[in-house]
């Protein structure tokens, strides 16, 4: 058994609007906090955050993320899982209400993280190309001790919707033909893309994470000519953030209308639009 508190615990921020704000939180929480920030890519920012860790196996908290004091108290049984384990919790989404292993605080090891090749670094792999969870080591839990926070902005709340909506249109990192989607997108990845297409109209920013979720799943799915890799360039979507948002600011609900149409028929799915009442209602459902 691990304590919790005897493991290095590093912050890892990019670019958050509120990572100040969420590092001065967690140090109030945890003062032995260590902090890797401004690292381009997210290949390399894991390996300087492993670099940082005096401790084999240590914790990750996104820069986004409001942590839960409570997991502090927490112990790890990794006797009981893969060696050099990557163990992620469930992470609270503020705008939708989603609780699953997205922006959730993370465990790696560093020599695990030494070792692996994601994102900028994964070498074609498309199942490592935008996406952490596919080796044999990760480990779900089903626990949540943190609070993502991505709404502070209206480009931070679009660009999360938008990875995410590109991620769960995908199988394992292969793009699936609209004819299969239902049928071969999991089913538990399927509901919360539904949910990230529909739900969150109600907070600040709300409607941008929808709009995001749903344009990365038009593109993913029905415009086969684009290169869905482009997810893991930070500085790619930011250079598509300035369009979209010059030609959706004014009307952005119409736009997400649009998006839902084309999605719905091609796709079968039943992505609607939930109007702020109808969101808290949701969110109130699923707690």
């Amino acid at each position: 058994m691990i304590d919790i508190a005897d493991l290095d615990v590093i912050f890892l921020s990019y670019k958050e609007p509120n990572k100040e704000h969420n590092w001065l939180d967690l140090k109030s929480k945890c003062p032995w906090a260590k902090r890797v920030d401004g690292v381009e890519g997210s290949d390399a920012a894991h390996k300087a955050a492993a670099e940082t860790a005096d401790t084999e196996r240590f914790m990750l908290v996104d820069g986004d993320n409001i942590v839960d004091a409570s997991i502090f108290d927490q112990q790890l049984d990794t006797a009981t899982m893969p060696e050099d384990a990557v163990i992620r919790w469930q992470g609270h989404n503020i705008i939708n209400g989603l609780k699953y292993g997205n922006g959730g605080i993370s465990s790696w090891t560093k020599k695990f993280v030494k070792q692996m090749k994601t994102h900028e670094n994964s070498e074609g792999d498309p199942e490592s190309a935008i996406e952490f969870c596919f080796h044999d080591q990760y480990v779900a839990m089903k626990e949540c001790y943190s609070t993502t926070v991505i709404n502070h902005s209206e480009y931070q709340a679009w660009q999360a919707g938008f990875r995410e909506g590109v991620k769960m249109s995908l199988d394992r990192g292969h793009r699936v033909k609209p004819a299969e989607f239902k049928k071969r997108i999991y089913r538990e990845n399927l509901k919360n893309l539904l949910v990230w297409m529909s739900v969150g109209s109600d907070v600040k920013n709300g409607d941008w994470a929808i709009h995001g979720a749903c344009y990365g799943s038009f593109l993913t799915t029905l415009m086969t000519g684009w290169d869905y890799k482009i997810t893991k360039d930070f500085k790619s979507l930011e250079d598509m953030w300035h369009s979209v948002h010059e030609s959706t600011k004014d009307d952005i609900q119409e736009k997400i209308t649009d998006l839902h149409k084309d999605l719905n028929y091609h796709l079968g799915i039943n992505a609607s639009y939930l109007e702020p009442d109808q969101s808290k209602f949701f969110k109130w459902c699923n707690k």
